[in-house]
């Protein structure tokens, strides 16, 4: 029996593993400008997804870090902004449309600072993102639902399946517009050619009339 039991368990492991976006950890360097650029690090997240963001910005005097997190949906949804993050900021949102979610940083100079010295000036920024089944936190709910070992670990499969399952439905969504958008294209190729079938022949019909009349005014055919 045992055997049989943790056959499809490791099937869905594994699957998991190819269809679920592992969390995304990072270390980068913000240089500093009196005017500065956003820059953006990317996740994919489907609709409805949690994300857990956590951002430890280092130490970096007359410098004032700002964050915001956002989406690339059509609507460009503004999760949450926040002036002056320090040291360790965990922030938590729930996605509200298919596709990525960027958490963008600015490293804003002080103005007393002269151009030459902010030259050099950045902070680090040490980003860790968790998506969906990554972000929640197992162990505070079995110890709020006092739940066993087994039951947190079907809990955590319970999710990562809800995710295969969005994964599959967002990939069958893709290929659904992508195949819609196959046959608009052939349509339009095929009328095109059509059209282009007509022109021609309209065209070299046009041409031999307008030969038989230049013809007949220069008396070279009857």
């Amino acid at each position: 029996m045992a055997p049989s039991l943790f056959r499809p368990l490791a099937t869905l492991l594994a699957l998991s593993l190819l269809l679920v976006p592992p969390a995304q950890a990072i270390k980068f360097s913000l240089s500093s400008y009196r005017f500065p650029p956003n820059k953006c690090i990317w996740n994919t997240a489907h609709n409805g997804a949690l994300v857990i963001v956590t951002a430890n910005v280092g130490p970096g005097e007359n410098q004032r870090v700002d964050i915001e997190i956002i989406d690339s949906s059509p609507q460009k949804n503004v999760y949450l902004s926040k002036r002056g993050i320090k040291a360790e900021t965990r922030l938590a949102i729930t996605t509200h449309a298919d596709g990525e979610v960027g958490v963008c940083f600015k490293n804003f100079l002080d103005k007393s600072v002269s151009v030459e010295k902010a030259k050099n000036m950045s902070r680090i920024v040490d980003l860790d993102v968790d998506i969906g089944a990554e972000a929640v936190d197992y162990n505070a709910i079995a110890n709020q639902e006092s739940l066993s070992g087994l039951e947190t670990e079907m809990r955590k499969l319970e999710g990562l399946v809800k995710e295969i399952v969005d994964e599959m439905g967002y990939l069958k969504k893709r290929e659904e517009r992508f195949a819609d958008t196959n046959i608009s294209t052939q349509q339009r190729v095929q009328n095109f050619a059509w059209f282009t079938i007509f022109s021609l022949t309209g065209l070299g019909v046009w041409q031999i009339f307008h030969l038989r009349s230049f013809f007949r005014r220069k008396y070279l055919i009857d």
